[in-house]
């Protein structure tokens, strides 16, 4: 029987605005692809992200383009090598682990090797704004055992500050988005190291990251724009810690594993993250996420609502998904 592809587009309103370097948004408009073979049917989500180019009527052309080969039986093996890495993929691929999973009665969590997937530690992000309102924003969210905070414009050092001023017990990320520069980055690295963040993530522009390699690093650094696939590791080699796994990057949970693995042999770090998405896209992440040392997939807790069935997130945790969910 031949497959049956569909393509939705769907808008979930965020809770307040999310203020990140490049600018501000008040909704996540996220790419949902299903997959049925009459028995079973797998759904996938992506989230656009026009920093790497994408629009979301992009990435539908790109899965509709997909239809046929889809309809007549590709598997995730092929996918790789028919489709990029980006949203696109990432969307397909889900879908068809999905619709697998469903088709044979076998979790994704046991396909991938994980016998039982625990609740796992997740951050909670603080957009960028002015420090008394950082604070404030950190004040609210000190009860939670990590958080996110982006920073990247002038004034940064004044913001870690505050925001340590208003949770002074949570560990903290700093996520810059490509926000600092050479002339700036090592008073915000002193910064950071002085209120004893746990990391720096993407600090400067992709492609303009040298000097961390001949700089110290009192704060361990995260790659996040400047790492997609297990192709370009290598080159981050002697400048960066730790590597963002994002599944939105990767093109799907099937690149995503084997970027993990790679990024061990290799020595670095892991965190796994999130573009701002429902819990539809953060659920194979969280399985992606078991074992890393850093979490971050809070999208569903920036929205008004999230989907119906969403994944359960209780205090700073959030638990695997559920078979009717996804996976």
């Amino acid at each position: 029987m031949r497959r049956v592809v569909s393509v939705t587009v769907q808008h979930f309103p965020l809770a307040a605005a999310f203020r990140i370097a490049r600018g501000a948004k008040t909704e996540a408009v996220v790419v949902v692809c299903e997959i049925a073979d009459g028995a079973a049917l797998g759904h996938g989500e992506c989230v656009p992200y026009p920093r790497y180019g994408e629009t979301v009527e992009g990435v539908v052309a790109a899965i509709e383009a997909m239809r046929p080969v889809l309809a007549d039986g590709l598997d995730r093996e092929a996918l790789q090598e028919a489709m990029p890495a980006g949203a696109a993929r990432n969307a397909v691929d889900c879908a068809l682990w999905d619709l697998e999973a469903k088709r044979s009665g076998t979790r994704v969590s046991v396909r991938l090797g994980i016998d039982a997937p625990r609740p796992i530690e997740t951050a909670f992000t603080l957009s960028l704004d002015e420090p008394d309102a950082m604070r404030r924003a950190a004040e609210a969210a000190a009860h939670r055992s990590l958080l996110k905070v982006k920073v990247g414009a002038p004034g940064d050092a004044a913001r870690i500050r505050a925001v340590r001023a208003g949770a002074p017990r949570s560990r903290l990320i700093l996520d810059a988005n490509e926000g600092w520069s050479e002339d700036t980055i090592r008073e915000n690295m002193l910064a950071a190291a002085s209120v004893g963040a746990a990391m720096v993530e993407q600090p400067l522009p992709a492609g303009r990251d040298a000097i961390l390699a001949h700089m110290p690093r009192p704060v361990p650094v995260c790659a996040d724009e400047s790492l997609h696939d297990r192709a370009g590791l290598a080159s981050l080699l002697g400048r960066y810690d730790f590597v963002n796994v994002k599944l939105d990057k990767t093109g799907g949970l099937t690149e995503a594993h084997a970027l993990v693995s790679e990024a061990r042999r290799l020595g670095f770090g892991v965190m796994v993250g999130c573009m701002v998405g429902s819990s539809l896209a953060m659920a194979p992440a969280v399985l992606l996420a078991q074992g890393a040392e850093i979490v971050d997939l809070d999208g569903p807790l920036l929205m008004k609502a999230d989907r119906e069935g969403g994944l359960v997130y209780e205090g700073s945790n959030v638990w695997p998904p559920a078979p009717d969910l996804w996976g």
